[in-house]
C-alpha cells in the first residue's frame, strides 16, 4: 500500500568541476521546503513523477503549502488504487473502459454511491489526479499516444461586485466528477455506521490481530464516540481525573477541549461519556510495560500522552489512518467484506446511532435525546445532531416499508389466481 511521507528539501545547483565531475552546490539564497509531501510505493521506492509535481508546486509562489499537502493526499489515494489493482499509472490502451483513469473514476463513483466517500471528496480527488496528469503530459512523462480524456470548455455564469452578469470559461474534461449532493440522509462526513454484528466482529478481530493501541483507539471510537484527533491526544492524567456521572452509574465524564490538552474539533469544550469497562481498559494500558517503555523514549512534553508510537512519538491522524488501512486490508483478506471501505470515523457514526437508539428506547423524547446526543458527541451545531435523528427515522421507515412490501409480495406470489375470489 502506498504511503505519504514528508521530507526536508534543500535546493541545489548542478555544475561540472574542472575535472569534469558533477558537483552539487547548496543554494543559500533559497529557503528550504519543510515537510515536502512525497509518495512511496509499497516496495519503498518513490513515485518520482508525482513527487516532482509536488516539488514543482511547492517551489512556486502560486500554490501554498497546505494545498500541496492536500493534493498529495488525494494523489496517494490514487496510488493505493493502482497499486492494489496491479496496473501502471501510464496504462492507456485503445479500449477506453480499460484505461487506468476511467477505472479509477468508476471506483470513486461506486464509493460515493455506497456512502463510503463524500461527493466533495470524490470530485476533488478526481480533479487533483487530472491536474497531475496534465503536468505529466506537459513534461512528456507519460509516453502515451492514446488520448487520456476529452477536453471541453465549461462556461460558468456569475455576477460581479456591481451586479452585472459575467461569464468565466475554464477547461474541463469528460473525466471530471460533478460534486452532486446525495439525496439520501447521511451522517458526518458522508459516512455510514456499521451494523451491530459487524462492529462486534471488527472489535473481536482487532483484539487478536491488531496492535493494542489501534484496538483501544477503535474501542474508544465505537463506545465513546471520540474523533481520531481527540483519541490521539488523550492523556494519562485525564483518565485518572475522570469522574463518575452522578446520574448515570457506570459512565465516567472525561473533560476535553480547551484547557485540558485534549483536542476537539472547533475547540468545543465538553465531557466524553466513557463506560467504566472502556476506562478500565485504558487505565490498564496506561500502566502496562509496553506503554511505559514508549513513555521512556518520549520527550518531556509528550510523556503524558496515552498513546505513543514505538519511538515515543505522538500518534498523528495520518498515522492512525495508515494503521487502519493496513488493518482493513488484512481484515478483508480474512473474509470481512464489510471492511473494504472502512474508515476510523465510522466508529463515531456507529456510536451516535447506537446512543440515539438507546435513548429513544428508554423513553426519552426526541428533544431530550437530541440534547444528550449533542453533548455526548461534542457537536458544535445542533443541526449535526439532528442529522442522526433524521438518519435513524428515515432508516426505520425504510425497514418497515421493506417488511410490509415483502409480506405483500409473498402473499401476492402465493395467491391462487384460479379461485373465484381472485
Amino acid at each position: 500500500m502506498a504511503r505519504l511521507d514528508y521530507i526536508h528539501y534543500d535546493f541545489y545547483d548542478a555544475a561540472l568541476s574542472e575535472s569534469g565531475e558533477l558537483v552539487w552546490t547548496k543554494q543559500t539564497n533559497r529557503v528550504p521546503i519543510e515537510r515536502l509531501p512525497q509518495i512511496y510505493w509499497e516496495n519503498h521506492s518513490g513515485w518520482d513523477e508525482a513527487n516532482a509535481w509536488a516539488l514543482d508546486r511547492a517551489a512556486s509562489d502560486t500554490v501554498d503549502d497546505e494545498t500541496v499537502k492536500r493534493s498529495m493526499k488525494y494523489l496517494r489515494q490514487y496510488a493505493d488504487f493502482i497499486e492494489g489493482k496491479g496496473i501502471d499509472w501510464r496504462h492507456f490502451p485503445v479500449r477506453r473502459e480499460e484505461q487506468v483513469l476511467r477505472r479509477f473514476r468508476k471506483h470513486l463513483i461506486e464509493n460515493r454511491d455506497e456512502g463510503t466517500l463524500a461527493p466533495s471528496t470524490v470530485s476533488n480527488c478526481m480533479s487533483i489526479v487530472i491536474q497531475f496528469y496534465r503536468f505529466a503530459a506537459l513534461h512528456n512523462l507519460i509516453g502515451n499516444s492514446a488520448p487520456m480524456w476529452k477536453d471541453h470548455l465549461a462556461v460558468i455564469p456569475f455576477h460581479d461586485t456591481a451586479g452585472f452578469k459575467r461569464t468565466a470559461v475554464r477547461l474541463s474534461s469528460d473525466l471530471s466528477i460533478p460534486n452532486r449532493k446525495i439525496l439520501s440522509v447521511r451522517l458526518e462526513d458522508g459516512l455510514l455506521p456499521l451494523r451491530a454484528e459487524h462492529m462486534n466482529e471488527l472489535v473481536a478481530y482487532t483484539a487478536n490481530h491488531a496492535t493494542a493501541e489501534l484496538h483501544l483507539m477503535l474501542c474508544t471510537g465505537f463506545f465513546v464516540g471520540a474523533r481520531v484527533g481527540t483519541v490521539t491526544t488523550l492523556t494519562v492524567t485525564s483518565l485518572q481525573t475522570a469522574r463518575e456521572d452522578p446520574h448515570t452509574p457506570g459512565v465516567f465524564l472525561l473533560p476535553v477541549g480547551p484547557g485540558t490538552g485534549i483536542a476537539t474539533k472547533f475547540s468545543v469544550e465538553g465531557d466524553l461519556m466513557v463506560p467504566k469497562a472502556v476506562l478500565d481498559d485504558l487505565k490498564k494500558y496506561a500502566l502496562s510495560t509496553k506503554r511505559l517503555l514508549r513513555e521512556a523514549k518520549a520527550r518531556p512534553e509528550h510523556k503524558n500522552l496515552l498513546f505513543l508510537t514505538r519511538t515515543g512519538r505522538p500518534y498523528t491522524v495520518g498515522t492512525v489512518d495508515r494503521l487502519v488501512q493496513d488493518m482493513r486490508r488484512r481484515a478483508v483478506k480474512a473474509g470481512m467484506r464489510f471492511m473494504e471501505y472502512f474508515k476510523f470515523h465510522q466508529s463515531r457514526a456507529t456510536f451516535g446511532t447506537w446512543l440515539l437508539d438507546v435513548l429513544l428506547a428508554s423513553g426519552a423524547s426526541p428533544a431530550e435525546a437530541l440534547g444528550i446526543l449533542r453533548d455526548a458527541m461534542l457537536h458544535k451545531d445542533e443541526s449535526t445532531s439532528l442529522g442522526y435523528v433524521r438518519f435513524r427515522t428515515t432508516n426505520r421507515a425504510k425497514q418497515k416499508a421493506a417488511i410490509a412490501f415483502n409480506e405483500a409480495f409473498t402473499g401476492f406470489r402465493s395467491r391462487d389466481w384460479d379461485s373465484e375470489d381472485a
